[in-house]
C-alpha cells in the first residue's frame, strides 16, 4: 500500500504566482491565437481564416485609399484548398473573402482595412476588396443558389460600408481589370442576377 502524500504547505511566492496566473487572459493560457477571435472580421457572418502576412499589404484603408471596387473571382480551386493557398508565404496571393459553393459559407482572409494581392494591378489592388468564389469558371453547377446570396449579401455590406454604387461600374470582373491575364468569373456567371440579388440585399 502507498504511503499518503502530505501536500506541501503553500509558500507567499506560491501564492503569488497563483495569482497572477489568475489574471492572465484564457486565451493566452490555451494557445488560441488572438487572430481566431470572431472580432477580427468586418463582414459579421464571416469565419476568419486568416492568410499569411506575406501574402498582403497591411494598410489603414479607406484612409490611405479609397475603396472603390469589388473584384469578382473565381478560385479554379476548391475552397480548402484556396484558403491553403492564401496560408501558404510563398504564394504571394490573397484576397479578403471566400465564397464556399455548397452553403454560402464565408470565410474573411485579409481585414478590409489591409490591401489584398488579388487584381494583378497594384492600382486596383489598393482600391478594391476581392471576393473569391469556389468553383471553375467552365462548371456553373459551383454557382450555386447559396454561393450567389451569400456573396451578394456580402458585397451589399461592402457596398454600404464604403458607399460603393452597386453597379457593374463598380462591381467588376477580375478579367475586366487591366492588365489582366485572367478570364473569371467567366461567361456562366450570372451578372443579372448577381448585381439584382446585391441591390436587394
Amino acid at each position: 500500500m502507498e504511503r499518503e502524500r502530505t501536500a506541501p504547505a503553500p509558500t507567499r511566492r506560491r501564492l503569488l504566482q497563483g495569482a497572477a496566473l489568475a489574471t492572465v487572459p484564457y486565451a493566452l493560457l490555451s494557445g488560441t491565437r488572438a487572430a481566431a477571435r470572431p472580432r477580427e472580421v468586418d463582414h459579421p457572418s464571416a469565419e476568419w481564416q486568416p492568410a499569411s502576412t506575406s501574402n498582403y499589404t497591411r494598410s489603414t484603408r479607406p484612409a490611405s485609399y479609397p475603396v472603390d471596387y469589388v473584384v469578382i473571382h473565381v478560385t479554379q480551386e476548391t475552397y480548402a484548398d484556396t484558403l491553403a493557398i492564401f496560408r501558404d508565404p510563398a504564394r504571394q496571393v490573397s484576397a479578403h473573402y471566400v465564397v464556399r459553393s455548397s452553403d454560402g459559407h464565408v470565410a474573411q482572409c485579409v481585414r478590409e482595412a489591409d490591401i489584398g494581392w488579388h487584381a494583378g494591378n497594384w492600382d486596383y489592388n489598393t482600391r478594391s476588396i476581392g471576393i473569391e468564389h469556389e468553383g471553375w469558371v467552365d462548371r456553373p453547377e459551383y454557382f450555386t443558389d447559396a454561393l450567389y446570396e451569400q456573396s451578394a449579401h456580402l458585397t451589399a455590406s461592402i457596398c454600404d460600408r464604403y458607399g460603393i454604387p452597386k453597379d457593374r461600374a463598380h462591381i467588376i470582373a477580375h478579367h475586366e481589370v487591366p492588365g489582366s491575364d485572367h478570364t473569371d468569373p467567366g461567361p456562366l456567371w450570372d451578372w443579372t442576377r448577381y448585381i439584382r440579388l446585391v441591390n436587394f440585399a
